[in-house]
């Protein structure tokens, strides 16, 4: 469990939909984990079976690839690997997908980390550190593959990439097999070490999976599990030439650490056969002493008498969907199963013959041993298992780490981090609060289903987890100056400076006042003025009477223009008595109220308004250039006043302008000559009362 567990959102109607508790929850009834072992640090069975008993009863993992800045999508990921792992009593590891050096960086790296540890979760528990990385293992991966080659399962192909496209067939139709296919065992091993000696050119061969070309997965159609790159990795530097797929390196990570439950979303469900296919064929590689129990158990099978055997071997045959058919000794169980299909005799007549090809080529059925042996034990190769759940789509951004890429080595945005983009980085400089981020993904909830998530369901959560805890302040961000001609009058001076107090939080008295004073000049939104006021507006406007908010009521006069007709000046008289607070002070009834800042002390503020990137809220769908649909105004900077309170604030402390919404100081500018705020969110409603 995490060491630094962060706070719990309340519980959402929607959260119930999350069927991967479910999946846990059966899996724990079931016992499929318990008596597991762990060698503190990743390693085959024979490294964990010199380990403790397992503290974790479950274990999870994010594994991001470090090839830019992590996004919302990815929160959603890490919300439900590490909240999972927290309920249940397990452990979430961080681990880095790095299989592809080209692309990755040592400041991704670091990025990442900084944004699973801001989102509130940790890695750290029971005293380790579980923060790994894929390049971590590529002596164990390369050792796989090599067993691979050694057992029929792999070849080294020398096609061209073209070749292999055209060869790789379509939906309806199957793929044609490559002329390397059948080559001797020998033959590939020789060629694999002179891969792995950087022998070759990058793209002169690959090391594929021999499983079915014929195969109505395309994924199935003998995969690329290895390629030549020579590259200069961030971890490992030069010492590899060859490096292993994803979709090879992923479940032998998971396998190595001891995941229980490998959830990814929908776009690798047809990937998770070759997941399986891959983990128990490498069954004895990595799960030797359970490998070796698997065969114990069908000698005492046998053993045990015809009846037995006989159920055994006939659980077996009912599996037959699980063998290949690259090997001559997958080809023979093969024709013994079917042999058994038209004569209900023959499985007696060939039991020994059964037991004796099943244990002298053991190796090669640990697929089908996979399904059968459930009969006997829960999970007899402990092997872990992948759930998917339907992706986050969010309107109105774009998720795809490549296009993020593009806006920000284009100069569309200013950098990763910029406000207006769906990475962690940017909602955090945005103003967006860690709890807010987890709300939003457990209201979302999880399950198989897609659809489209409206932006708008984001902000709901970062404003109901902000109105409780955001102080409040007044500012001014389109000023025009409101002149009390009668203050002298009424203050006996023109001097005199009037205190007035207001609660930092209206609903928190504990968390004290914060102080500023009214003067004759004030800075007041330019919006808050009329000359001829539309029908319903109860602002300032000739005659009209307004309340300045923790001050007095005030009737407006007049205005003052310039030459071009744009009012530089609003007139008003301070009616005595109406002080906010004071006795009196409602004797005068008005319909409105304005916030306002003091000329004599207001803290000149650069405000950065921000909208959505994009005008349409699919801006990627269907092909489209997103690039076409860019909101020309998603970023405005004005020039406003704020109130003294907020002359001196910590990094990123986050308020609610009593008008104007919630906005946060910007944590990665130096500190300015005058403030800089970002505003979080641009919903219209909501703010509180003017």
């Amino acid at each position: 469990m995490s060491e630094h567990a962060p706070h719990t959102p309340e519980h959402h109607p929607a959260s119930s939909s999350n069927f991967l508790r479910q999946i846990i929850e059966r899996d724990l009834a079931a016992g499929r984990h318990q008596g597991r072992h762990w060698g503190g640090s990743p390693g085959d069975a024979d490294h964990h079976a010199r380990g403790v008993p397992d503290p974790a009863r479950i274990r999870t993992r994010f594994p991001p690839e470090p090839n830019g800045y992590l996004h919302i999508g990815h929160a959603k990921s890490i919300w439900i690997n590490f909240s999972l792992a927290q309920e249940y009593g397990g452990v979430c590891h961080l681990r880095y997908d790095d299989t592809n050096p080209e692309k990755e960086e040592q400041a991704y790296v670091d990025a990442i980390a900084d944004a699973v540890q801001w989102l509130g979760w940790s890695w750290h528990a029971h005293g380790t550190e579980h923060r790994y990385f894929a390049s971590d293992y590529f002596e164990t991966m390369a050792r796989a593959a090599e067993y691979l080659i050694e057992t029929g399962h792999a070849y080294v192909d020398e096609q061209t990439p073209e070749q292999m496209r055209a060869n790789r067939g379509t939906l309806t139709e199957p793929g044609i097999d490559s002329p390397w296919r059948d080559r001797p065992v020998q033959d590939n091993l020789r060629r694999w070490r002179e891969m792995l000696a950087g022998q070759h050119p990058d793209g002169a061969m690959v090391l594929r999976a021999k499983i079915d070309m014929a195969s109505p997965n395309i994924n199935l159609r003998d995969p690329t599990i290895y390629r030549i790159k020579h590259a200069t990795h961030h971890n490992t530097g030069d010492r590899w030439c060859v490096y292993p797929m994803y979709t090879f390196a992923h479940p032998i990570e998971d396998a190595l650490e001891q995941i229980t439950h490998s959830i990814c979303t929908l776009e690798f469900e047809d990937q998770r056969p070759f997941y399986d296919w891959l983990l128990e064929r490498l069954v004895p590689l990595l799960r030797a002493p359970h490998f070796a129990r698997a065969r114990q158990r069908i000698e005492d099978l046998r053993a045990q008498g015809v009846e037995a055997a006989k159920t055994f071997a006939l659980r077996c045959h009912n599996a037959a969907a699980k063998l290949g058919r690259n090997t001559d000794a997958e080809r023979r169980m093969a024709a013994l199963f079917a042999r058994w299909e038209h004569d209900r005799d023959a499985v007696l007549r060939d039991l020994d013959g059964f037991f004796e090809l099943l244990l002298a080529e053991l190796h090669h059925f640990t697929p089908l041993l996979a399904q059968v042996l459930t009969a006997y034990e829960p999970e007899p190769f402990d092997l872990p298992h992948q759930y998917e759940f339907a992706r986050l789509n969010l309107t109105y951004v774009v998720t795809s780490k490549r296009k993020l890429k593009a806006l920000v080595d284009e100069g569309i945005v200013a950098g990763w981090d910029d406000p207006r983009l769906p990475t962690i980085a940017g909602l955090r400089r945005r103003g967006y609060t860690p709890e807010a981020i987890r709300l939003f993904c457990e209201r979302t909830g999880v399950s198989k289903a897609g659809g489209w998530i409206d932006y708008g369901n984001l902000e709901v959560a970062l404003r109901d987890d902000l109105e409780g805890q955001a102080p409040r302040a007044m500012a001014v961000l389109d000023p025009v100056e409101l002149e009390l001609t009668n203050w002298a009058e009424v203050f006996g001076s023109a001097t005199h400076r009037e205190a007035c107090r207001a609660p930092l939080h209206p609903h928190h008295p504990g968390w004290g006042e914060r102080q500023f004073t009214l003067g004759p000049r004030l800075w007041i939104e330019r919006e808050d003025f009329a000359e001829q006021p539309p029908k319903g507006y109860f602002r300032l406007f000739p005659g009209n009477k307004v309340r300045l908010k923790y001050g007095y009521v005030v009737e407006c006069t007049g205005c003052e223009k310039d030459a071009q007709g744009q009012v530089t000046k609003v007139l008003a008289r301070v009616i005595p008595d109406t002080k906010s607070g004071t006795p009196g002070a409602d004797a005068i009834k008005v319909k409105g109220t304005i916030t306002w800042v003091g000329v004599h002390e207001a803290v000149a503020a650069q405000v950065r308004l921000y909208d959505r990137l994009f005008t349409d809220p699919q801006p990627d769908a269907g092909g489209k250039d997103f690039r076409a649909v860019l909101n020309p105004a998603s970023l405005r900077t004005v020039r406003g006043y704020v109130e003294p309170t907020l002359a001196n604030l910590p990094a990123e402390s986050r308020w609610q302008f009593e008008r104007h919404g919630y906005f946060c100081t910007d944590r990665l500018d130096h500190r300015p000559e005058q403030p800089v705020f970002n505003r979080i969110a641009t919903l219209k409603d909501g703010w509180g009362g003017r």
